[in-house]
Formats: C-alpha cells, sequence, structure tokens
C-alpha cells in the first residue's frame, strides 16, 4: 500500500464548469481511493461511475447519489501513474468537479512527487486471461503479457493529423508524453457545448482545439498529443477498478474509444481480477 507522506492543499476550476474548487488531499492508512463532499464519502470504483458523457463522473450511488465528483479521469491516471492506492481527498469549497489545472495530469504527479510518498508499491499482477469488450466500431482488448504494460490507441477523428491514427505507449519510453498530453476537443463543438452549460472552464492553456483545417489552436508538447490523452484517460479509467492498468502485465489495444466503453471494459476486468 502506498500514499502521500503529508497532507496536500491544491485549489483550481473545472473544466466543465468552471467552480472554483479547493482540495485537501491526505494519507491513509486504508487502502483505496476516497473523496469526501458534504458529509458524504464517495468511492472511486467503477461501480459509483454515474455519467461519462463529457467526463468520469462518480456518486454515493447507496445514499441515492446525492452526492457527486466530476472530472476524475485525470487525478485518477497520476495516482496510478506514482503508485498511489490509499489516498483521501476532500472538498472544502462548493464546486464538485476536480480542478483541471493543465488539462493534463502534470500538476498532480509534479504535486504528488514534491509531497513523497511512504508505503510499498503493490505488485505486477498478471492477467491471466484476454478481456474485451467491442460494441459498434469500437474495441478494446486486454491481452496477458510477461511484459510491463504496453497501451496501443487507436482514433479516427475529423482531423487529417489524427485520421486513422494509432499510438503507442511503452512505461520505460515514452511516459512524461502520456502524463503532460492535455484534453482537447473539436473547437466547433465549444459554442455548442458551452451553451448547453459545459465546458465553461476551456482555455487556450488547458485545452487542444481540433480545427477543421487540420490544424490545432495551440502548439502541441508532443506528436499526436490528443491520442496520447486517451491514453492517460483509459489510465484513469481503468483504475476505478482498484487495480493499477499499469501493474498488471497486459497489451492493452484499444480502438476509437473513450470513457464509456473504458468503464464497460474495466467493469468486466474487475470481475475477472476479483
Amino acid at each position: 500500500m502506498r500514499t502521500l507522506k503529508s497532507n496536500l492543499k491544491l485549489s483550481g476550476a473545472g473544466l466543465m464548469f468552471a467552480a472554483p474548487v479547493e482540495l485537501e488531499i491526505k494519507p491513509s492508512n486504508k487502502k483505496g481511493i476516497r473523496f469526501f463532499i458534504n458529509n458524504a464519502q464517495i468511492d472511486a470504483k467503477v461501480e459509483n461511475v454515474v455519467s461519462t458523457e463529457h467526463c468520469v463522473i462518480v456518486a454515493d450511488i447507496e445514499n441515492g447519489a446525492k452526492n457527486k465528483i466530476a472530472l476524475i479521469e485525470h487525478f485518477m491516471a497520476a495516482c496510478a501513474i506514482c503508485n498511489i492506492d490509499a489516498l483521501d481527498v476532500y472538498f472544502n469549497s462548493l464546486g464538485f468537479e476536480m480542478p483541471i489545472f493543465d488539462g493534463s495530469a502534470k500538476k498532480w504527479v509534479e504535486e504528488f512527487n514534491k509531497t513523497g510518498f511512504e508505503g510499498v508499491e503493490e505488485e505486477a499482477k498478471k492477467l491471466s486471461q484476454v478481456v474485451s469488450f467491442e460494441k459498434n466500431n469500437s474495441a478494446i482488448v486486454l491481452l496477458p503479457s510477461d511484459n510491463p504494460t504496453t497501451i496501443t490507441y487507436a482514433v479516427n477523428f475529423r482531423h487529417k493529423d489524427l485520421n486513422n491514427r494509432w499510438v503507442n505507449f511503452k512505461l520505460d519510453e515514452n511516459l512524461n508524453e502520456i502524463v503532460e498530453a492535455r484534453t482537447f476537443g473539436y473547437l466547433s463543438d465549444l459554442e455548442k457545448f458551452q451553451a448547453a452549460g459545459y465546458s465553461k472552464g476551456v482555455t487556450i492553456e488547458n485545452t487542444v482545439g481540433l480545427k477543421d483545417d487540420g490544424t490545432y489552436t495551440t502548439e502541441l508538447r508532443s506528436v499526436y498529443e490528443p491520442v496520447k490523452h486517451k491514453i492517460l484517460d483509459i489510465i484513469g479509467d481503468l483504475y476505478l477498478t482498484g487495480y493499477n492498468p499499469l501493474k498488471l502485465n497486459a497489451n492493452i489495444i484499444v480502438k476509437e474509444a473513450g470513457h464509456g466503453y473504458h468503464v464497460e471494459l474495466a467493469k468486466k476486468l474487475k470481475q475477472i481480477l476479483n
């Protein structure tokens, strides 16, 4: 079990609703990642996911889902990357959305490393069988391996740079490019989403906009950055199983998926790992 050495206080605003958020993240001697808001506890578990429409939202389902925590995927990915599996996160503000920071997991990882860690990392767990999820044109397959986890992700966006594009991830090769990959979206959709009450916290600093002419609204941090953000997302989403996907010794292959399908795969994976 591994946690932080000391308390960590952070503040920011959310991506979807832009409400200010103040967090106090505390070390724990109990395995699991938990959120506390309005005197309610919400465990970071796949069975508590109530929405994946714009981001991943978990709720206190046993209490009628009266309380929710939104945009947890980047935070969960950072926990997986830093091998943290015991943490309590307290919301000391009205906002219920995790801060977006720069749109990636970079700030989370930096703050975790600065605070330091206590405890022992969990051992690698070899996947015993193939796990897959397929729907429409999307598919996710986890293949057992004798080597550390790899992730291969394919997208097919309306963007000449990201059409039928595959990106590979290996822990010892391009981890930092995954950590710093920012969230993204079609620039042409932004006005529509904001009119519907979403994406209020989008800025040129925290979101890579995909333009109709095949360019971007900002300079990329690395080649095919949006696809690398999809890899970051699935790391965070699969960690909702309670098992670190980067410790599974599996080859993860994904074709044209998103949070909803990541979560469906996570539900199947949790049943097998349990």
